[in-house]
C-alpha cells in the first residue's frame, strides 16, 4: 500500500514501491485520504488516484493496482486500511523538514505510521537530482541512504 496525495514526493514513493517492493502478481493499493470537509475535492482526488494508478499499470503491467479515495482522519484511515486490506508493506513519502510541508507527509504523521502500522512501514524521500538515491526510514533505522 502506498499513501498518495498531490505532492511530488508521493509520486516518487509510489514509483519506488513499484520498482523496489512490488513483484509480478503483487497487488498494490494507492490510498488517498481526504479530510472530512465539504470542500468537494472528491472528484479531483479520485482523478488523481486513478491517474497515478494508470501510471503504475503503464510502468509495471504485471502488478495489480487499485486506487482508493477515502474521507476521514488521515492516520486512523491509513492504519485501518492497512489492517482491513492486510497490507504487508506500507510506503509513505517523506518530505524534507520544512514549514511548507503541509500535504500530509509531516514528520509526525510518518513517525506515527511507522510506529503504529501492523506491517513493515517505509518512508521514502528522493535525494536531490545531483545526488541520486533515496533516504529511507523504518522503525529500526532512520534516514539511511539507498543508492538505487
Amino acid at each position: 500500500m502506498v499513501v498518495v496525495d498531490e505532492s511530488s514526493g508521493a509520486k516518487h514513493a509510489m514509483m519506488w514501491a513499484l520498482t523496489h517492493v512490488a513483484n509480478k502478481g503483487d497487488f498494490l493499493t494507492l490510498l488517498h485520504v481526504l479530510p472530512h470537509s465539504g470542500s468537494g475535492r472528491g472528484e479531483e482526488a479520485s482523478s488523481l488516484a486513478n491517474s497515478l494508478g494508470t501510471l503504475c499499470k503503464a510502468s509495471r503491467p504485471e502488478v495489480e493496482v487499485e486506487a482508493l479515495v477515502i474521507q476521514g482522519p488521515k492516520l486512523a484511515t491509513v492504519l485501518s486500511q492497512v489492517k482491513k486490506l492486510e497490507a504487508s508493506v506500507l510506503v509513505l513519502s517523506q518530505c524534507r523538514p520544512s514549514p511548507y510541508c503541509w500535504l500530509g507527509c509531516s514528520e509526525e504523521f510518518v513517525e506515527q505510521c511507522i510506529n503504529q502500522a501492523e506491517c513493515l512501514t517505509l518512508a521514502v524521500r528522493k535525494q536531490s537530482k545531483g545526488v541520486g538515491g533515496y533516504l529511507i526510514s523504518t522503525r529500526w533505522q532512520k534516514n539511511f541512504w539507498l543508492l538505487a
